[in-house]
């Protein structure tokens, strides 16, 4: 990941938050992390933060929609996106040399994009393809509709991707408003890694990000009411079970957050000695994936347990899922235990580290949520303060009756 000493901060006079790590390779990233997502869209326009993602490409002032493309292709780099329910992250990865190229391209897609209609008809069908591509895919697809049915009422009960109605009622002047009142300095995060020095970075940001000066004025963001479990069965005419299992927890600013990271880990983290992997799959051969996830929002959080499996097999997984927490939850794992558990899920954290493209994006996403950058020790430290109440009370929170579950089928 990163050391203090290697992190480098700056802030514009309008407001926009830089981060520079550096890092001694030919290879450099750099982007804009944005506090926009799908739960800043506006009722009748969901999919917009993910059609205005891929739109940003389709023209500026200054470029066609083929310049844009070739910009950074032509020296070997990447120009690309995603859009998540609170953020976007636009970013470009490139030789070295070509730093300035790329800030000066993200700063023109960010100030300039015209949207233009021709161009919009046409990755609409993209995007339209995309979302028949996600809904033809069971296993992602139950994800969302947990999500969505999690949170239900919410600004975050609904699919990124959006509904096809809302998605072909879009205009440019749509996607115009939702730049200028969302993709603000204020709000915005530009960060980098690479060999350059930190002071021609900032340089390189103040002469192309300068320009920008609008505040926002965006929808207030709600916390989602907490709701009763529910039990949901879709009846897809599939040959296998594709379910999800999970329940509310605390969001991103919560401290209790680093016990639930672990109890992930613990459950169904990427080890295939993971707990429900050695139980349903690797001892019982009853299910043929099960992993598990966590999500957290500002405001709140989810654990998220898939397993897909043949009909049949389904009511055994998921007692044995009910019984592995359970087992967590009546009385404290002790202290030998816990320390393995901990010292697997740091050194996983450890070989995340040496990815820069985690790299780079934790430290826009730290300046973005945290207004600081954690270093790998600091997450390290706040993993190995977990204590086994700590963690007896982050399963006690996911046992079975106060989990929903979603099978399509």
């Amino acid at each position: 990941m990163y050391d203090k000493e290697n992190i480098s901060l700056h802030t514009l006079s309008n407001g926009l938050r830089m981060v520079h790590v550096h890092r001694n390779s030919p290879v450099a990233w750099c982007g804009l992390a944005v506090n926009a997502g799908s739960r800043d869209e506006r009722e009748g326009q969901y999919g917009l933060a993910h059609f205005v993602e891929h739109t940003l490409f389709k023209g500026t002032k200054r470029r066609s929609a083929t310049r844009i493309n070739n910009r950074m292709e032509q020296v070997g780099g990447e120009l690309n996106a995603y859009t998540t329910k609170e953020s976007t992250m636009l970013y470009c990865i490139f030789p070295v040399e070509h730093l300035e190229r790329a800030v000066e391209l993200i700063a023109d897609l960010v100030a300039n994009s015209m949207f233009p209609e021709h161009e919009l008809e046409h990755e609409l069908d993209v995007v339209l393809e995309e979302v028949a591509g996600y809904r033809d895919t069971p296993s992602e697809a139950v994800y969302d509709d947990f999500e969505d049915m999690l949170l239900a009422g919410s600004q975050l009960g609904h699919n990124i991707l959006g509904e096809e109605k809302d998605l072909r009622a879009l205009t440019s002047t749509d996607c115009h408003d939702y730049l200028r009142h969302l993709y603000v300095p204020a709000d915005m995060v530009f960060f980098s890694l690479g060999s350059t020095p930190a002071n021609k970075v900032f340089r390189l940001a103040e002469k192309y990000f300068t320009m920008l000066c609008h505040a926002r004025q965006g929808i207030e963001r709600v916390a989602p009411a907490t709701l009763t479990p529910q039990h949901r069965v879709v009846d897809l005419g599939l040959h296998q079970s594709h379910t999800i299992v999970g329940t509310r927890v605390p969001g991103m600013y919560d401290d209790k957050r680093f016990a639930f990271a672990l109890l992930n880990n613990i459950l169904g983290g990427p080890g295939m000695n993971s707990l429900l992997n050695v139980s349903l799959r690797e001892k019982r051969g009853l299910v043929y994936a099960v992993e598990s996830s966590l999500v957290t929002f500002t405001d709140c959080g989810m654990i998220q347990i898939y397993l897909g499996c043949e009909h049949e097999k389904l009511k055994k997984a998921l007692k044995l899922i009910g019984n592995t927490i359970d087992s967590l939850a009546q009385a404290p794992i002790g202290e030998r235990k816990l320390d393995a558990y901990k010292r697997q899920y740091c050194g996983q954290l450890l070989v995340a580290s040496d990815n820069a493209e985690f790299t780079a994006m934790g430290a826009g996403r730290g300046m973005l949520y945290y207004n600081a950058v954690s270093t790998l020790q600091d997450n390290i430290d706040c993993i190995l303060s977990v204590t086994p109440a700590q963690l007896q009370q982050a399963a006690q929170q996911l046992t079975l009756d106060k989990c929903s579950i979603l099978t399509f089928k």
